[in-house]
């Protein structure tokens, strides 16, 4: 298991875009799994490569239903529809630790990928699963959930978790940690 070092907010690279991949070789093979043992250490349910500091076109989903691995490596990835029905789900990101706010998305999406071995992918998803992968597809493109909320209320939820950073600070690995 290799674990990837989180960022926290605030840091510039949560409005950062990421780059896209030109081939998806052993070391985007190595990202990927990296980026699913950090997802999984952290009890996340999504991890855009940004929030581990790489600027890449990478995402990793495992929703777990019913405690069943449901896993989804995506690089690239481009939703190419969304409907216009809506839904709304309370959002919250590790990077973002303390807050959460309720957000509204598409509630189906069809999006392309490469996938893990590189091939091309189409994937169509609804409910909290396309709401999960269009909140790590966000990151990739310099975009946070609370981007999608009012000035007032993002900072509101800011301060909210600056104050509590403040009285937490995050783990930061090292070669100390015992896991």
């Amino acid at each position: 298991m290799a674990l990837l070092q989180l960022i926290y907010a605030p840091n510039p690279i949560f409005s950062a875009k990421a780059e896209p991949v030109s081939k998806v070789d052993s070391e985007i093979q190595k990202l990927i799994d990296d980026m699913f043992d950090t997802m999984e250490f952290e009890k996340a349910v999504g991890i855009g490569a940004n929030m581990v500091g790489v600027l890449k076109r990478v995402i990793v989903v495992n929703l777990k239903p019913d405690g069943v691995d449901q896993k989804y490596c995506m690089v690239n990835p481009e939703i190419i529809w969304k409907s216009d029905e809506t839904q709304t789900h309370e959002e919250a990101s590790i990077c973002f630790p303390a807050i959460s706010a309720q957000i509204t998305r598409p509630k189906a999406i069809k999006v392309e990928y490469l996938d893990y071995d590189g091939k091309p992918q189409t994937l169509e998803a609804q409910d909290f699963l396309a709401t999960v992968i269009q909140h790590e597809m966000d990151y990739l493109d310099g975009v946070i959930y609370l981007d999608h909320l009012s000035k007032l209320k993002r900072d509101s939820l800011l301060k909210k978790m600056n104050k509590y950073i403040k009285l937490h600070p995050p783990h930061i690995h090292s070669a100390s940690c015992n896991h």
